[in-house]
């Protein structure tokens, strides 16, 4: 793969033998684990900057990546890989001129939930087609529920949570809202739907490609429930994964135990690596199952699967990141801080 770094303004113009070399440098991936983010900036800028991998093309182990430098930009660099699972790679001060190839090792575990989100990349507007937007406070009708960011630009949701809005808005991790554009794909049946926001950049969380999930593994909900009566802040619930087919045998999705809320609606159900492996969808109508069956049923939730997720979106035009789950359970903490920065709030308005 290859890119070129948009030109770095400088105080002074380095001489000829300080310029950055025309073939560029090579940055090689040895943590590991595919990486998600790349950034390369002029020593002790003090900012990373763009990240200059592809949200469809992570940086596998092993794989290389190619940055040519603007010719002014010197031989000095810091280096930044961001792994699928939160993890960072940071090589300070490289000299680029004298070493054409740079291997990325060393990697240390994301920063407590205090400070975690301040600073890992965030989903948020990026480029000239992020337009801002602002709730319509004279919207007859609303609703809302919560989407993800599977591709720059691309954020899944439910079906019914978009069905038949006027307006749909979403408000990202890193603050700004950001309107959804038509077309929107979706499947009904399914209760998928999957969004274009343009000018959305930021990390797509990765769906789980293997092990098969299994009865009794822990799993994380991440979303917006009740939304005006409880906080506007997104909400975590763990749970476990209770059966592999849904209300009426429904092969397409999975019963948790995770407890999901109205508002929770289209957001990610994660394992404990922080890989999708489903869409909360849907509760079980507690007060129906009464009136049918004389009990009450309690904390009963659904979540279409990760794997038909998966196979929906690639029908829909849009490749998805996709990652094993090995190792062992990471906190909830962290698993939550991973949602978190590609989670976000939709506003349905009618």
């Amino acid at each position: 793969m290859r890119l070129t770094l948009p030109a770095l303004s400088l105080l002074l113009a380095l001489p000829a033998a300080a310029q950055a070399p025309q073939e560029g440098f090579r940055v090689v991936n040895r943590t590991g684990a595919d990486a998600t983010v790349l950034n390369a900036s002029r020593a002790g800028r003090g900012e990373w900057g763009a990240n200059l991998l592809r949200p469809d093309r992570p940086l596998a182990d092993g794989q290389g990546f190619r940055v040519v430098p603007n010719a002014e930009a010197g031989c000095r660099f810091d280096l930044r890989l961001v792994l699928g699972d939160g993890r960072e790679s940071v090589l300070r001060d490289q000299d680029i001129c004298a070493q054409r190839t740079l291997e990325m090792a060393t990697t240390t575990r994301a920063p407590a939930a205090a400070s975690a989100t301040a600073r890992q990349p965030m989903a948020g507007p990026v480029g000239r087609e992020a337009a801002p937007a602002q709730p319509n406070q004279a919207a007859r009708q609303v609703s809302t529920g919560t989407g993800f960011l599977v591709a720059d630009g691309r954020v899944m949701t439910n079906h019914h949570v978009i069905d038949a809005c006027n307006r749909v808005i979403l408000r990202t991790p890193a603050g700004p809202w950001l309107e959804a554009r038509p077309p929107a794909r979706s499947d009904a049946a399914l209760d998928l739907a999957v969004l274009n926001v343009p000018g959305l950049g930021g990390p797509a969380l990765a769906f789980r490609g293997g092990p098969a999930v299994r009865r009794g593994e822990g799993v994380v909900a991440y979303g917006f429930p009740l939304a005006g009566l409880l906080s506007s802040d997104p909400k975590l619930t763990r749970g476990e994964v209770n059966g592999l087919r849904g209300l009426g045998d429904n092969p397409s999705q999975y019963q948790i135990s995770a407890e999901v809320q109205p508002g929770n609606s289209g957001g990610p159900l994660v394992d404990m690596q922080g890989h999708v492996v489903g869409v909360v969808v849907s509760k079980l109508n507690a007060q129906a199952v009464s009136r049918r069956t004389g009990d009450i049923a309690q904390n009963v939730n659904f979540a279409v699967q990760g794997g038909v997720a998966r196979e929906f979106l690639r029908r829909a035009g849009v490749e998805p990141r996709v990652a094993e789950s090995a190792g062992p359970d990471r906190p909830t903490a962290d698993v939550g801080e991973i949602a978190h920065r590609s989670t976000l709030f939709i506003r349905c308005e009618r």
